[in-house]
């Protein structure tokens, strides 16, 4: 298998193993199989049974199995075997699918050490990046941003693991108590905790500065752990097979997956799979009041806000105004025209973003099959209270936000619509308690993590001062 850049369809390809180091393309695209791999029927009912009798890591194994060829089959079963275990997660399972009523589903992607759905993607990458980083004899320094929940996510996938250090931003004062918590109660050696003086969108074009220059990543062997990962969506591939799989009894029929998102990932892994012919209906892209990717996907019009733009909403996790993974879904849409792909993103989004024409949308649309829909903290409040009321199941705001999308589009999708959770419930309990009148339950696990003392360092928005803060923390710390 081998990987191209969205940007340039003339740079050589890539393994796998490489653009799991490198992470972003140094021409500033984003990677990409050259080909999709081809879900048969008969392969779908090959892991219908394996999923049934050997579980997730099983089947996530095989997944693998498609894009890498550059690590032995073996060595992928076991990595897989220690990414999806308990009591890493919670569940058995691993991926849990509720049924609220006939034409709707919660899956459940938060049982992990986080509580969630970046779990799901950042316990496999920390394997992998290990077990390579071991074979060649080489360390890594994860540069990453965070809204809310990559951050924790990424530093308990990678804390303690050899040759890793992982430098995280974050916006200054826009997560919640619980999510901060998470992050900054860690007082590993191998953890920095950055709090930038901006809003997520600024916390994401830092890193991307700093993955740009080439002498620096270069030098410092920088690395990244975001969804601008290909191996994030990898493994986010995983768990959409997983819910057809738990949600249907035969490859003739169709689910449609709506996705709380604001970085475009978890749904571009949809996509991916919608592409490899999983019988996948609808992708249901639901935003918050930072609505940039519903406004395009009923306008065709893509304009990223600016920080003092971005509002603060009561589902911070997606208060995201410059979808980073939405490159990869547009340079399918041009038929992989890298020449076009390149100018959109790498000029017309810095003037201020681009209109698609007619055609190319309704392609988008019918093609691909996504719709989109918007909620507000009110839309939120009432439908954490109205799950709650009508099948006794809490869930969290993000999930709100697509389990309201879910409902309003829900007289125009023909299939069962499986809402992809995002969080558990305890990360957000004001929000909780304003919709409910009670606290949400606190796993075990989480009991004492709000008495953890705090590490983090402040620092401007400017991505030369995080730049000094990590060559200082290298040559200070070994790993």
């Amino acid at each position: 298998m081998d990987f191209i850049s969205t940007r340039d369809a003339t740079a050589q390809a890539r393994s796998f193993t490489d653009i799991l180091l490198t992470g972003l393309s140094p021409d500033g695209g984003l990677f990409m199989p050259a080909v999709y791999p081809t879900l048969s029927p008969a392969l779908l009912d090959e892991w219908r049974t394996l999923l049934a009798n050997d579980g997730y890591a099983a089947l996530a194994a095989e997944v693998l199995k498609l894009f890498v060829d550059d690590i032995p089959a073996e060595d992928l079963e076991a990595i897989a075997k220690r990414a999806y275990r308990t009591p890493v997660f919670a569940d058995e399972e691993i991926v849990p699918v509720t049924r609220l009523n006939d034409g709707l589903h919660i899956a459940h992607l938060s049982e992990g050490p986080t509580a969630a759905f970046k779990d799901m993607a950042m316990q496999l990458l920390g394997e992998l990046f290990e077990y390579e980083l071991g074979r060649r004899g080489e360390e890594i320094n994860i540069l990453g941003a965070t809204s809310g929940d990559t951050g924790s996510s990424a530093e308990y996938a990678m804390r303690g693991r050899d040759n890793i250090r992982v430098f995280m931003l974050t916006p200054a004062g826009r997560m919640t108590p619980f999510q901060q918590a998470q992050m900054f109660g860690l007082d590993d050696p191998n953890i920095f905790n950055i709090a930038l003086d901006g809003v997520f969108d600024d916390c994401q074009d830092v890193v991307k500065e700093v993955s740009a220059d080439a002498e620096f990543k270069s030098k410092y062997s920088i690395g990244a752990v975001n969804s601008i990962n290909f191996a994030r969506l990898l493994a986010q591939v995983v768990y959409y097979i997983a819910t057809y799989l738990k949600t249907t009894k035969t490859n003739e029929e169709q689910v449609s997956i709506c996705v709380p998102t604001g970085n475009f990932g978890n749904v571009c892994a949809g996509h991916i799979a919608k592409q490899m012919g999983l019988p996948l209906d609808r992708l249901i892209v639901a935003t918050n009041e930072n609505n940039v990717l519903h406004e395009f996907f009923t306008t065709g019009d893509y304009r990223p806000r600016s920080a003092a733009d971005t509002y603060a909403t009561s589902s911070p996790s997606m208060d995201i105004s410059k979808a980073s993974n939405f490159e990869r879904m547009i340079f399918d849409a041009l038929d992989r025209d890298a020449d076009t792909t390149r100018e959109l993103f790498g000029t017309k989004v810095k003037e201020g973003g681009f209109a698609l024409d007619t055609d190319t949308l309704e392609r988008i649309t019918d093609k691909y099959g996504f719709g989109s829909g918007t909620s507000t903290h009110a839309d939120r409040i009432a439908t954490i209270k109205r799950i709650k009321d009508e099948y006794g199941v809490v869930i969290d705001p993000h999930t709100a936000d697509g389990v309201f999308v879910a409902q309003q589009l829900a007289d125009s999708v023909e299939t069962p619509i499986v809402v992809l959770e995002t969080a558990l419930p305890v990360k957000f309990a004001d929000t909780i308690v304003e919709a409910i009148g009670e606290l949400p339950e606190v796993p075990e696990r989480f009991a004492a993590i709000m008495d953890a003392e705090r590490h983090v360092v402040d620092l401007p928005n400017d991505a030369e001062q995080v730049k000094a803060f990590i060559a200082d923390a290298i040559e200070r710390t070994d790993v």
